[in-house]
């Protein structure tokens, strides 16, 4: 198991979880961002902001990256679809989870990534609640959606196996 998610694993409330997400993505961000995007200077940390940095040159303010994805569970009457993904160990499956792209909504990327990764249609998306999530600086909104309609085929590629349990 990669360090990180062993050590948000063994997280022992919400509180530590937050505080070792919140660590580990400054720690990468300030990894990766020493230099400028638009001037290629060098990057120094804001004298007031506490996650910001300057340009040395122009004086641009960055920010630590937060990228919006979903995690939905999707339900078929008193059943839910979990997936096997290809990156998994043996034995572990989960809810199926993707970025939002640029200009869609939290609602259709879920409505996409199910009919992307298991070929099904769903309605009835409603959000839960969002958790932060450090792989790599993503925001994860959750939701749960009703199963509507198709075959469930899992696409090959990012999920193997799925089923309703």
């Amino acid at each position: 198991m990669d360090p990180l998610r062993e050590q948000l694993s063994k997280a022992k409330s919400e509180q530590d979880y937050a505080t070792i997400s919140r660590q580990a993505q400054l720690e990468r961000w300030h990894q990766h961002a020493q230099f400028c995007c638009l001037c290629a200077s060098a990057l120094k940390p804001h004298p007031v902001e506490e996650v910001a940095r300057q340009c040395t040159q122009c004086g641009h303010v960055h920010y630590p990256p937060i990228s919006p994805c979903i995690i939905v569970l999707v339900i078929k009457d008193d059943q839910c679809l979990l997936a096997h993904a290809a990156k998994y160990p043996p034995g572990r499956f989960s809810t199926l989870a993707g970025f939002i792209e640029p200009g869609e909504t939290a609602e259709q990327a879920v409505a996409r990534e199910v009919k992307e990764e298991v070929g099904i249609e769903v309605h009835n998306i409603r959000y839960i609640k969002s958790q932060s999530w450090p792989f790599p600086h993503s925001l994860m909104l959750g939701f749960f959606a009703d199963y509507l309609a198709g075959e469930i085929l899992p696409d090959g590629d990012e999920i193997f196996r799925s089923a309703l349990v």
